[in-house]
């Protein structure tokens, strides 16, 4: 009996030895089967899509692409009979292979046993050639879900988030006058805030610009917009000066991954007749961005009275509430990016084959739909996915603390953004990286630095006129007087005033000097910009005033009292109407790019994108030239918006250019490194034309068409993507 049974045992034993041995052929099989049949198909695309013809060939019998709908995909024959006993799942965990386990088990399951003996180099050829036939089979695939709802529907929700980003340019110069004078920040440090807003952009173009061709342009967009909202959201509340800095710090780097992760993202989802032109309807959001700010900061900032006051220790003014109203265009992104899939191109080139299916799928049954053609199926079964190179990464997830493991996974993403950063200096798309880095340097240098002296040149000269209207008072002599009116713009020299009472009273712009103050009552006073130089005082009471310290230059206070001094730096001044000028003035510069935008729109694909791109940087350097004319306030208006409209089309031109010149492995990252360039040449022209406002005109006229007609010269010798597909 024990005989018969040991018996049965070996031969049920060795049964299980074959089928195992059966099953690990049939994989072997099956996967050739599917390899010839794949390459068939996409060579079989590839040949129609160089004919341009329209016929039916393209698609097989049933729809399917190249192999058998299966009724049964579900299963699998390599999975029947299995025994839970002997076998491991696909997805349980089987440890690192040693230099003692058999090469089967080194091998992923599924995959060709080929591969094992290729080497890198090899992997990488076969990639490059997948990549190329995917990128022609995704470009029939596109053009058969047409362009419609869901375009649209992803066209407003980009758009936000690019309104966002053009939002937070601007804020930073409205905020600034009066954030400086609200938390009373000396002059030697009212230059970080721009300056930091623009290093954070930076920083954060390049980091997040990187993530997105890591982890998924949707996921990396919703990441950086969540920190740009959230920051942006307590720089309004905080009061301190460094902990501002530190805010607007981390707002501009999220708000920095907006441009080169939607541009990717949304070119992906275009045909090629479509994407010149929607690309740069899409740039008019970074307009009405600008727009958007301009007029929330004329309606709001200006109003003093809308502020709040918790003690001396804690004050809310209306620049608080327009911080937070430019919040929410970045809030409302964050929530309509929830409801929008990843890009299929994206999910493709990471060989997510059925997730990037089921997406383009939804692009097509959602614009069939709203062209009122439900009925229309979607025919493709199967898209062609390139070959994927995994590197083995040692993480201690056994030994290792949850920290340790977090670093190591945090070093190893940012050492995969610097290979791919790396990737965009090789061959063939080294030269257009040099070639690219040029035009955006020169561009920005020249746009930026003229768009920071326009408004300065406008405020010296209002200054000019405001100091030329200034009064005079000399030797005056007043007693027993009430001054309880507004003094502004004057200059008081060597005047006494005997028992007089300064009740109620606001100083604008006001300067005592060499005077003489004797049993004087200073009550509720309001001042701004106002000194009392080399004065006496003697029996003077100050109660409930802002009149401190500071506000007397070398002047003697002989038995004086102080009572209730409100401390720090005062913004309540209802009738300064200033501001509104400057607003004003960046409304009419940022509305006079709508025809360029228009013009740009319409033509991107009909004369070109290097032809715009050289043609408007070129026109933008010689209307330079018209600014030697500018000697008034509204000369200098027209020159700004002249300015704007003509270097808005090269702006439109090289979106475009640099989305289609990268292919998608790389092309967040590369878009990422130029606009992060773009913000370092903002922070030079910035530092350089604004050191020579009040001083010469000639050299920021000739420094800024200089580089903007050598940029426009470099531009025409990139590539025209015009008619090529989306590598």
């Amino acid at each position: 009996m024990d005989e018969t049974y040991k018996d049965r045992t070996s031969l049920v034993k060795g049964a299980k030895d074959i089928a195992r041995e059966v099953k690990r052929q049939a994989v072997k099989k099956v996967n050739k089967a599917v390899d010839r049949a794949q390459d068939g198909y996409t060579q079989r695309s590839y040949n129609r899509f160089q004919d341009e013809e329209d016929d039916d060939d393209y698609y097989v019998t049933g729809g399917n692409y190249g192999v058998e709908a299966n009724d049964d995909e579900g299963s699998s024959e390599a999975t029947e009979g299995h025994d839970e006993d002997d076998e491991i799942y696909e997805g349980e965990y089987q440890g690192i292979p040693n230099m003692g386990q058999g090469k089967d088990s080194m091998v992923a399951l599924g995959q060709s046993m080929r591969d094992e003996y290729k080497d890198r180099h090899e992997l990488e050829t076969g990639r490059k050639a997948d990549e190329e036939e995917l990128a022609q089979q995704y470009e029939l695939i596109i053009q058969e879900c047409g362009h419609g709802r869901f375009q649209w529907a992803l066209f407003f929700v980009l758009g936000m988030a690019l309104m966002a980003d053009g939002v937070e340019v601007f804020v930073v110069g409205f905020v600034l006058p009066s954030a400086e004078t609200d938390m009373c920040i000396p002059n030697s440090g009212s230059g970080w805030l721009g300056s930091i807003v623009y290093l954070g952009m930076m920083v954060g173009a390049f980091f997040w610009g990187g993530l997105a061709d890591k982890v998924g342009r949707r996921q990396s967009l919703l990441i950086c917009m969540s920190v740009n909202g959230f920051f942006a959201f307590l720089s309004s509340f905080v009061q301190g000066y460094g902990f501002f800095l530190f805010c607007r710090l981390f707002s501009g780097f999220g708000i920095g991954g907006a441009v080169p992760t939607v541009f990717s993202y949304f070119s992906e989802v275009l045909a090629r007749e479509k994407r010149g032109e929607h690309l740069s309807w899409l740039c008019m959001f970074w307009m009405i961005g600008g727009i958007y700010a301009s007029a929330m900061a004329w309606a709001i900032i200006p109003h003093y009275g809308w502020s709040f006051s918790m003690g001396s220790a804690y004050q809310f003014h209306s620049w608080r509430v327009f911080v937070i109203v430019c919040a929410l265009p970045c809030v409302s992104s964050v929530v309509a990016l929830t409801f929008m899939p990843e890009s299929p191109r994206f999910l493709l080139e990471v060989g997510k084959h059925d997730e990037a299916w089921m997406i383009l799928k939804q692009i097509h049954d959602t614009n069939m739909r709203a062209r009122g053609q439900p009925e229309k199926v979607f025919t493709v079964n199967r898209i062609k996915t390139p070959k994927q190179i995994d590197e083995l990464i040692e993480i201690e997830s056994d030994t290792g603390t949850w920290y340790r493991r977090c670093f190591v996974r945090i070093r190893t993403e940012l050492y995969g953004i610097w290979l791919t950063f790396m990737r965009c200096f090789n061959y063939p798309v080294k030269d257009n990286t040099i070639k690219l880095t040029a035009v955006w340097f020169t561009l920005s240098f020249g746009y930026y630095g003229l768009s920071v002296w326009f408004p300065d040149v406008i405020k010296h000269l209002q200054s000019d006129e405001y100091a030329f209207r200034v009064k005079h008072f000399h030797n005056e002599e007043v007693s027993h007087f009430v001054f309880n009116f507004t003094l502004e713009n004057q200059i008081h020299s060597n005047g006494e005033y005997i028992n007089d009472r300064f009740v109620m009273m606001k100083f604008k712009s006001v300067t005592f000097e060499d005077s003489l103050f004797k049993n004087c009552v200073f009550e509720d006073i309001t001042s701004l910009n106002t000194y009392f130089r080399n004065c006496t005082f003697v029996n003077t009471t100050f109660h409930n005033t802002d009149l401190e310290k500071y506000k007397f230059v070398d002047s003697e206070l002989i038995n004086c009292t102080f009572f209730h001094i409100r401390t720090g730096c005062q913004i309540s001044f209802d009738d300064d109407y200033s501001a509104y000028w400057i607003y004003f003035v960046n409304f009419l510069g940022t509305l006079a790019v709508l025809p360029g935008n228009i013009v740009s729109a319409l033509l991107m694909d009909r004369i070109g994108r290097l032809t715009m791109l050289g043609g408007s940087m070129v026109l933008s350097g010689i209307s330079c030239f018209f600014l030697w004319f500018g000697t008034s306030e509204s000369m200098m208006i027209g020159m700004l918006c002249l300015y704007n409209g003509l270097t808005i089309s090269a702006w439109n031109s090289l979106d475009v250019i640099t989305v289609e010149l990268y292919p998608t492995d790389r092309r967040a990252t590369g878009f990422g490194f130029l606009n992060a360039l773009c913000k370092a040449a903002a922070v030079l022209g910035n530092l350089i034309f604004g050191s020579l406002v009040g001083i010469t005109k000639a050299i920021p006229i000739l420094l800024a068409s200089t580089v903007l007609v050598c940029g426009g010269l470099v531009g025409l010798r990139l590539p025209d993507t015009r008619t090529q597909v989306l590598m």
